[in-house]
């Protein structure tokens, strides 16, 4: 009797846990109370904080109960991680929700989308520097843009087994925007340009909006043909809901598909940082350099804008420029927030939503030029 009761001790996670483990845990009931006290992204927390926990029993090899263990329940749910797959149908879901109406009415803000990927960039060769290969180098660099799927999608393409620290080093600065975008925005732009107020934008008609996903799928995918997975599926979602006749099909695209996915892919995700293989100084540096993507790229968006305004007659707002990252409606509400803080006239959410989703365009496409020149077949 005594022999079993060890035996049954000596299975259980108590015993099987080390230290970092409970650091882990630690970090997963932080991503809950973050999601549901402070409501930070509470749709993407909330998923990859249980997943956290999840992946962060300590279990027997063999009982196919780990994510990394062949034919487990969770390994079979990270294969949409692994493939992209979760990220296409994201990618669906949030065509089916946005409005390109405001950047159509105003296309110049779709340079602000462009110029903040220049974070991206920065960050690659500041990754290359610290002794990334080209492959790791490239995954971290996309944390820049501030969108999660996409960098999740790359980071399957490209590194793989960098997937846990990306995914939660992406998801926690698009969570953390309203502490990490407002200082960088106050430095860089005066209070009088803060206060700068924009136009209400032209009406822009139903023919329009129908034939702007099919061309804008057309002309970027013919530049960057590795971002097919992600444009092809946001520029579909975007047709479903702005053609008129397939609204069911928008309305089902735009939330219990898209809301299916995310709860796998946060779970998934969070279950993938298991201790043992989460724990590395690798996973810090991946930390430190996310932290300087976004802040370049925010940075990087804010300085266009105000060079922008060197030769526009009708001056933008360069708070606009925070919002060519790709994290909708984040960064958008943020610019908005500031500039009310500004001035309670001050409307700035539609512009910024136009630069949000141009941003969104612009991760993707640059994510499929990086795919396109690191991989390794």
């Amino acid at each position: 009797m005594e022999d079993l009761l060890l035996k049954f001790l000596y299975n259980t996670g108590f015993y099987l846990a080390d230290y970092r483990y409970y650091i882990m845990i630690i970090i997963g009931i932080t991503f809950i109370y973050l999601g549901v006290a402070k409501q930070y992204e509470p749709l993407l927390l909330v998923p990859i904080g249980f997943g956290i926990l999840i992946g962060n029993i300590p279990v027997f090899l063999g009982f196919g109960l780990s994510i990394y263990e062949d034919n487990s329940v969770l390994h079979y749910l990270y294969f949409g991680v692994t493939t992209g797959l979760y990220p296409s149908i994201i990618f669906l879901g949030l065509g089916a929700m946005t409005d390109f109406s405001s950047l159509l009415a105003r296309p110049v803000l779709m340079l602000l989308g462009a110029a903040a990927q220049a974070g991206i960039f920065i960050t690659l060769l500041g990754a290359l520097a610290l002794g990334f290969n080209p492959q790791e180098a490239g995954s971290i660099a996309i944390i820049g843009g501030a969108d999660g799927p996409t960098s999740i999608f790359l980071t399957a393409k490209l590194a793989p087994h960098l997937i846990g620290p990306i995914a939660i080093a992406a998801y926690s600065y698009m969570a953390l925007i309203p502490v990490i975008q407002p200082p960088i925005m106050r430095l860089i732009t005066t209070k009088e340009e803060r206060r700068i107020k924009m136009d209400l934008p032209r009406n822009v008609d139903k023919r329009e909006r129908v034939i702007f996903p099919i061309v804008g799928f057309l002309l970027c995918c013919f530049l960057a043909p590795t971002a097919l997975p992600l444009l092809g599926m946001l520029f579909l979602g975007n047709l479903l809901k702005e053609c008129g006749v397939t609204n069911r099909l928008a309305k089902t695209a735009s939330t219990s598909i898209v809301d299916t996915a995310t709860i796998f892919l946060g779970l998934s995700v969070g279950a993938s940082t298991q201790a043992n293989v989460f724990l590395t100084p690798k996973a810090i540096g991946i930390f430190c350099l996310g932290a300087l993507a976004f802040s370049m790229a925010t940075a990087a968006g804010l300085l266009f804008a105000k060079f922008l305004n060197l030769f526009l007659k009708d001056k933008i707002n360069p708070l606009l420029g925070a919002a060519g990252v790709s994290a909708v409606p984040g960064s958008a509400r943020e610019v908005h927030l500031m500039g009310q803080r500004e001035d309670r006239t001050n409307f700035l959410l539609m512009h910024a939503m136009a630069c949000n989703s141009s941003g969104v365009i612009g991760s993707a496409i640059a994510a499929g030029v990086l795919w396109s020149f690191m991989y390794i077949g």
